[in-house]
């Protein structure tokens, strides 16, 4: 499943390929279709979950919830998406905000295709366990586990964005041999620990014939030895050789291990890669998408019903998410 195929079943497309998902976002190509089938997707699936919420309570406020569930999701993203591009125009990335607003479809369809997923274990304890906090809880249980999946697509697909050069452009800069797999070029230098015996003293080190472009040992950064291809002259000095001293093509001196020296293109084994400020900011910007979003879902409240009080569209704007959360828990 290569293609961009016109179905309003994307989210099959972003769960078995991916990876042609992110590079349609990197080329932004077609992104405007791709964004409408995902937002149409996420609309349904959020309202066929929301109708189930809502029929703990009557089948009013099951209509309502299914209204409220998609809106809740929808006015988030407005609320926070500029943020995010901002975020990363202040830092140097090149993302658009077509590509911006694609990446946070990605991850509330994924997000809302989770969720309709356990709309049957829903229902089904809303039929056998008909207790009103025990509800809520478990449902705002399946939605804080969907939002957490979703938003680990958000940061794979930053990442592959980032690894494109799109938020941090002058690190991507990379050579055409990179890009092609080719092994860097191998400078001989002498081992700080000889791989073979050391001569005795005295005695000079004979030169072992190794036909050039063969697979010699080559020491790594953290010690490790591995192959490397022979050079064809080792200009460099060995012990118990004269200074200046050089080896004739296709010999190499007792021990000789061809070290391959750092570049700049791949980190030092042992030191952390340094992440772009696109990223670290993005963690921020998903914290600050969750508290915007429950608090937001306190305002649109209820989505259950109380099934002790009358239908109401709406409830007074009074405590918050949390301490709500803290009371359920505590009476259950």
């Amino acid at each position: 499943m290569s293609g961009d195929r016109p179905s309003p079943l994307v989210i099959e497309r972003i769960l078995r390929d991916r990876e042609s998902i992110w590079q349609q976002i990197v080329a932004e190509r077609d992104l405007n279709a791709l964004t409408g089938r995902m937002l149409t997707s996420s609309a349904i699936a959020l309202a066929c979950y929301g109708a189930v919420l809502g029929f703990f309570h009557s089948p009013l406020m099951a209509l309502t919830s299914a209204l409220k569930l998609p809106l809740l999701f929808l006015v988030t993203l407005v609320i926070c998406l500029p943020t995010l591009y901002l975020f990363n125009l202040v830092f140097g990335a090149r993302l658009s905000v077509r590509q911006s607003l694609a990446l946070v479809m990605v991850a509330i369809t994924v997000t809302s295709m989770l969720a309709v997923a356990f709309a049957p274990i829903s229902l089904f304890f809303l039929i056998t366990a008909n207790d009103y906090g025990f509800f809520k809880l478990l449902n705002v249980s399946i939605l804080t586990l969907s939002a957490l999946v979703g938003l680990r697509f958000l940061t794979s697909g930053m990442q592959v964005l980032n690894d494109n050069g799109l938020l941090a452009p002058e690190a991507a800069k990379v050579t055409a041999d990179e890009r092609a797999g080719a092994p860097a070029p191998v400078q001989a230098v002498p081992a700080a620990v000889p791989a073979g015996p050391s001569p005795a003293a005295g005695q000079s080190a004979e030169p072992v014939a190794v036909p050039a472009g063969a697979a010699v040992a080559e020491s790594t950064a953290n010690g490790a030895v591995t192959t490397a291809t022979a050079p064809a002259q080792v200009p460099t000095q060995w012990a118990g050789q004269p200074a200046g001293a050089s080896f004739p093509p296709g010999m190499l001196p007792p021990g000789y291990v061809a070290q391959r020296p750092w570049d700049g293109r791949t980190a030092r084994r042992g030191e952390p890669t340094q992440r772009p400020a696109s990223m670290t900011l993005l963690y921020i910007w998903i914290l600050l998408f969750g508290f915007v979003g429950t608090q937001l879902a306190w305002t649109l409240r209820p989505f259950f019903g109380d099934p002790g009080q009358d239908f109401s569209f709406f409830r007074s704007i009074d405590g918050n998410f949390y301490a709500e959360i803290l009371r359920i828990i505590g009476n259950l």
